[in-house]
């Protein structure tokens, strides 16, 4: 059997704890504050899943758009005239 001689020392009265730190309370709130505000930060994976789909739409949009005769036209005559003006 094993027994111990030492002994649990008493904690410290209240005023006595405020006094030893005035700011130790300030921090403490603080620190609850910032570990209980927020307690999701990310998306899950069902958000990346919806996000992942709304770019792949969102560049096939702009792929079609780029590729349109109208935008190859137009960029193929803003080069020639570009290059019109250094001859």
């Amino acid at each position: 059997m094993f027994t111990s001689s030492t002994t649990v020392p008493e904690p410290a009265p209240q005023e006595e704890v405020a006094s030893r730190a005035p700011g130790l309370r300030t921090v403490l709130r603080r620190r609850l504050a910032l570990l209980t505000a927020e307690p999701e930060a990310g998306m899950s994976t069902a958000e990346y899943a919806v996000g992942t789909v709304a770019a792949c739409a969102f560049a096939a949009v702009l792929f079609r758009v780029v590729t349109g005769d109208s935008v190859v036209d137009g960029l193929t005559d803003l080069v020639d005239r570009a290059l019109a003006t250094l001859a």
